[in-house]
């Protein structure tokens, strides 16, 4: 839990809507670290770009970091009313499926967290065309940003780095972008999460410096003074139910046949499910993981098709060998992770986080929405609903990744 020194200043900002008169609320809440972090759910992109423009100017932020909700603003509209009215900012973002406000979980809203220039040293680039790209590419270009960062920080200060990632949620290649982006960092942390569309699974939008983009991944360097600490943590026990993928179309992430049997009626025989009842909450509540060098992960199953196909967030092949996972308590596995960050920063002020919308789904299926909210809330966590987390070398399901940011007495 955050100690007393680290409870965050936060209020309300009124401005005017030059088009109707009318006042339009965002919430601004700053910490202890320096770090700023703004929130609407007003649709009005020029209204929120104001705010952020006074917020950046008021604590000297040199970059933000973005994650709005499609169905509340259109990307397009954000970045122009940025240009407009914060065009020295930088910054970088991506379209969710939800946000994590100050307030705790939240749907619907956009959230800015702004980088002071006296704290953070921050470099970015958006790589587009992720389909046709090689990956040598993006591993060049991670190199470019190493030491675009180093000429600006310094050699002895560039060990206090860490790497942020986000990419198209829809574009099947968050493995071979994570893993490459992850070889160019060298050992320099890496957290991420993928964009999302409000579960509608048709198009993510990602936001860097006047860029629009899909198909395309934003890479960010950020070098600062304050303590941090990269984590991952999630909710479930491999049980001895295997499902061997016997048929699938790895390009696009489908699974055809588990065991030689229909895949749907397979996965739903093994969870004790009717296949005609499947949705998105079966799956968030029944993952299935595959293990990799000893530990397992999550290769989580997005949707399933007319002809009893299934669709994964995750990479998946034929002869990949995955078990049903047993969940466990997600509010009390989510609490005991932050109790070991906070042990081993000495202290939480604010954390970043990255949170798999499957995580939402399962919380809520289990009626635990709100004591997640507000294990969330008291631990000052922001961030965005993911359609995949990334966590240095790995594209990960059903995870939390996070960087925790501790206090700033403790760097001086």
């Amino acid at each position: 839990m955050p100690c007393n020194a680290c409870v965050p200043d936060t209020h309300k900002n009124a401005l005017e809507d030059p088009a109707g008169g009318r006042q339009l609320a965002s919430s601004s809440t700053r910490y202890a670290c320096g770090l700023s972090a703004l929130t609407t759910d007003e649709p009005d992109a020029n209204a929120f770009a104001q705010a952020i423009a006074a917020e950046a100017a008021a604590i000297d932020a040199g970059f933000a970091l973005l994650f709005f909700s499609q169905s509340l603003v259109d990307a397009t509209a954000l970045s122009q009313a940025l240009k407009a009215h914060a065009p020295s900012l930088a910054y970088a973002g991506c379209s969710t499926a939800g946000e994590i406000t100050p307030q705790g979980l939240e749907e619907g809203h956009i959230l800015a967290l702004l980088l002071p220039s006296a704290s953070f040293s921050t470099v970015s680039i958006m790589v587009d065309n992720l389909s046709s790209s090689g990956m040598d590419r993006i591993t060049g270009e991670v190199a470019a940003l190493r030491r675009l960062l180093r000429g600006r920080v310094g050699h002895a200060l560039a060990k206090g780095t860490f790497a942020l990632c986000f990419i198209d949620g829809l574009s099947y290649a968050e493995e071979a972008v994570t893993s490459a982006i992850h070889w160019g960092l060298d050992d320099i942390p890496l957290i991420g999460g993928s964009a999302g569309d409000d579960l509608k699974f048709e198009t993510t939008r990602l936001i860097s410096n006047g860029k629009v983009a899909s198909d395309s991944a934003i890479i960010v360097l950020i070098t600062t003074e304050i303590p941090f600490h990269v984590f991952k943590t999630d909710n479930f026990i491999p049980t001895d139910e295997k499902l061997v993928v016997t048929a699938s179309d790895p390009d696009h992430r489908i699974v055809r046949e588990f065991n030689a049997i229909n895949a749907a009626e397979e996965y739903a025989a093994s969870v004790g499910i009717i296949p005609q009842t499947l949705t998105p909450l079966s799956f968030a509540s029944h993952p299935v993981v595959v293990k990799v060098g000893g530990e397992y992960y999550c290769r989580s199953i997005q949707r399933m098709h007319a002809d009893g196909s299934l669709s994964f967030f995750c990479a998946i092949d034929d002869g990949v060998v995955l078990s049903i996972a047993q969940p466990k308590n997600m509010v009390e596995a989510t609490r005991a992770a932050l109790k070991d960050v906070e042990e081993k920063l000495g202290g939480i002020d604010m954390i970043l986080g990255f949170d798999c919308v499957l995580r939402r789904l399962d919380a809520r299926n289990r009626q635990v929405f709100r004591d997640i909210s507000e294990l969330y809330r008291v631990n000052n966590v922001i961030g965005f609903g993911t359609y995949g987390e990334q966590y240095r070398s790995m594209h990960l399901n059903q995870t939390f990744t996070g960087i925790a940011f501790g206090e700033r007495q403790a760097a001086e």
